[in-house]
């Protein structure tokens, strides 16, 4: 090829692969507590063969993407609306189904109003760019989305220690001393941190905010459905009126795909004007609307918060007592083993054992620190719970893994975790 000014993307996919970056796709054959596998295809179609593998890797955690209710709802709102919404929701694509999906989020969440984007990467990228603030606070563990809408915002944006009060309340004193009457303040958090498992201290984070006048918004990616009403941290904590701005996905506990912003009347009429990623992109499908709006019924009623919780304890229990290190406090359960090769070799090991629980790595988790993480779902059985710590108690002996109980986890990329 004649050298030009184009892209050698060979030798940048083998840098990655050289920086054990590389990654590959793994198909499933399907989404739920238990399926089975294919190697990366590539552009073919993969073969799905050999037994059924259990999932500990998902973010489905009630189980509900494979529950014939949420099923039957998509259909029907496929059959009912359409299979796409057709147009951004300002042209044609707003519906009577997107409505009553955002007045149930509303309600759930206790606020005036909801607004729903193609996901919560869209609504955490447009709502921080669309507010506009002037400096932002940001937890430096928060997801790759709100790293990129503080870049998209084009804010003098303030990276304080992870979860660590003390901090975020020291930097905002002192950006004080400095800052113009006019300025606008944003203090942006995840409430679940997905590589760590761990809360955000929001009752703290809110004291320091409203000192300063300064909006709060809050992802609940990893919280919304699992707490009293299918809400998040923020109902548990009873945080509703001193949070601003509340974030969502409908892609995780509500089993479909998009996000979500609850606030208030104004906020909402605001971005539905002025975020782009919500002005310029059609509306979500029906389907997912559908299916949507069935999981947050599912996940109000019935006991399958109840069953989730007890997995969470039951392998936090077991993986302790086989001598893991589990961080965090949440149904997230991140198994810290500090050596990315070590954490790899564990992965493959449970993978060939019939468990699917993925190595996390630098960079998203800082050097020293990678894990293996481990998240439950309703849907798992007592029994498959015993195998997935079988299968760690194996790796434990045969591996002789010696998990850094010392270290904690960060991003130093500046990309922000992954969901």
């Amino acid at each position: 090829m004649v050298d030009g000014h184009g892209f050698d993307l060979a030798a940048r996919l083998a840098d990655r692969k050289r920086r054990g970056l590389r990654r590959d796709l793994q198909p499933i054959e399907r989404v739920a507590a238990r399926t089975r596998v294919a190697g990366d295809p590539g552009g073919d179609i993969p073969a799905f063969d050999g037994e059924e593998h259990l999932v500990f890797a998902a973010n489905d955690y009630l189980g509900l993407a494979s529950d014939d209710r949420v099923q039957r709802a998509a259909a029907r709102a496929a059959d009912e609306v359409g299979t796409g919404a057709g147009a951004s929701r300002l042209i044609t694509g707003d519906t009577g189904l997107h409505h009553r999906l955002e007045r149930d989020i509303a309600e759930s969440k206790g606020t005036e109003r909801a607004l729903v984007f193609s996901s919560g990467y869209a609504a955490n990228v447009g709502t921080v760019a669309a507010l506009a603030p002037d400096v932002i606070f940001s937890d430096e563990l928060n997801h790759a989305s709100i790293v990129d809408g503080c870049r998209l915002a084009d804010a003098e944006t303030v990276v304080y220690d992870h979860c660590d009060a003390d901090a975020f309340g020291a930097a905002m004193d002192h950006r004080a001393r400095e800052a113009a009457p006019d300025e606008r303040w944003l203090v942006v958090t995840d409430s679940v941190f997905s590589m760590d498992g761990d809360i955000a201290p929001l009752r703290r984070i809110c004291d320091v905010a409203e000192r300063h006048g300064a909006w709060v918004m809050v992802d609940e990616a990893h919280a919304t459905g699992l707490y009293e009403r299918a809400g998040g941290i923020v109902q548990r904590e009873g945080l509703g009126d001193r949070v601003h701005v509340q974030l969502g996905t409908l892609s995780k506990t509500l089993a479909a795909q998009g996000g979500f912003i609850a606030g208030s009347e104004r906020l909402v009429e605001h971005l539905l004007n002025t975020a782009r990623s919500f002005v310029f992109s059609t509306g979500l499908a029906p389907p997912a609307v559908g299916a949507a709006r069935e999981a947050l019924s599912l996940a109000r009623a019935g006991d399958r918060r109840e069953r989730l919780w007890s997995h969470v304890d039951r392998l936090r229990d077991g993986l302790e007592t086989r001598g893991y290190r589990v961080l965090g406090e949440t149904q997230i359960l991140p198994v810290l083993i500090g050596d990315g090769t070590d954490a790899l070799a564990l992965a493959d090991y449970l993978e060939e054992r019939g468990v699917i629980a993925p190595a996390i790595r630098p960079p998203t988790v800082r050097e020293g620190t990678s894990r293996v993480r481990v998240a439950p779902q309703a849907t798992h059985t007592d029994e498959e719970i015993d195998r997935c710590l079988a299968a760690f108690d194996a790796a434990h002996a045969d591996l002789n893994l010696e998990p850094d109980s010392q270290r904690t986890a960060t991003d130093p990329s500046g990309q922000g975790v992954q969901s």
